[in-house]
C-alpha cells in the first residue's frame, strides 16, 4: 500500500483508545506479516492523563523501536497537539480530533486534518468508539494495510466479544465514509 516503513504516532488522554488503536495497528501489520512495534508511554494516572504509543510497520527489519519523527500522528486532544505538532516529519500527516482541539496554528510542511470523531462517535450512539471513527479516517487518507486486515485485527482484539467487533467495523466504516465525503 504505502513505503516499505510507516512510523505512526497515537496520543490523547488515558480513556481515549489511543493504545488501542496502536494495539490494533500492531496485530494488523503482524496479520500482515510485516515487521512491527508497538511501545506504549502514560503517565501514572492511565484514566485521564495522557497517553500515547508509537507503533512501526515494515517491510524489513526494524533497526530501532523508536520513533522520533512520525509519519502518520493521531493527536485526540489539544495537549496531545501542542507536544507533537512538532515531530510530524515534514510531508507526514497529523490527524485531529477537532470535537476536542479548536483551529490552532499548524505547519504548512504537513497535512493536518481534523475530524469531530466524538461528535462522529456520538452520532452512531456510541461515544467510546471515537478513536476507531479516526482509524477509519486513517484508513481512507493514508493506509499502510489492508482495511480486511484492520477489521481482521479488530475482531482478534475484540476476543469473545462479537458485539464489540461489529460495533468497531460499523465506527471503522463511518471513519472510511467521513473521509470519503469530507477529506
Amino acid at each position: 500500500m504505502s513505503s516499505s516503513m510507516t512510523k505512526y504516532l497515537f496520543a490523547g488522554f488515558g480513556g481515549q483508545g489511543v493504545l488501542f488503536i496502536g494495539k490494533v495497528m500492531a496485530q494488523a501489520g503482524m496479520l500482515a506479516k510485516r515487521q512491527v512495534t508497538w511501545i506504549p508511554a502514560y503517565g501514572p494516572e492511565m484514566r485521564g492523563g495522557t497517553a500515547n504509543c508509537s507503533v512501526i510497520i515494515s517491510n524489513k527489519r526494524i533497526g530501532s523501536p523508536t520513533v522520533g519523527k512520525p509519519d502518520i500522528a493521531l493527536v485526540m486532544n489539544e495537549a496531545s497537539y501542542h507536544k507533537f505538532l512538532g515531530s510530524v516529519v515534514p510531508g507526514g500527516t497529523l490527524y485531529v480530533n477537532s470535537s476536542m482541539v479548536p483551529e490552532l496554528p499548524g505547519r504548512e510542511d504537513i497535512r493536518v486534518v481534523r475530524v469531530p470523531v466524538n461528535d462522529i462517535a456520538h452520532e452512531m450512539g456510541e461515544a467510546k468508539v471515537a478513536n476507531i471513527v479516526m482509524l477509519g479516517v486513517i484508513q481512507a487518507v493514508t493506509p499502510t494495510l489492508d482495511d480486511d486486515i484492520i477489521v481482521s485485527a479488530l475482531k482478534e482484539l475484540a476476543g469473545k466479544k462479537p458485539e464489540l467487533a461489529d460495533l468497531n467495523a460499523r465506527a471503522l466504516n463511518a471513519g472510511v465514509e467521513y473521509a470519503k465525503k469530507h477529506v
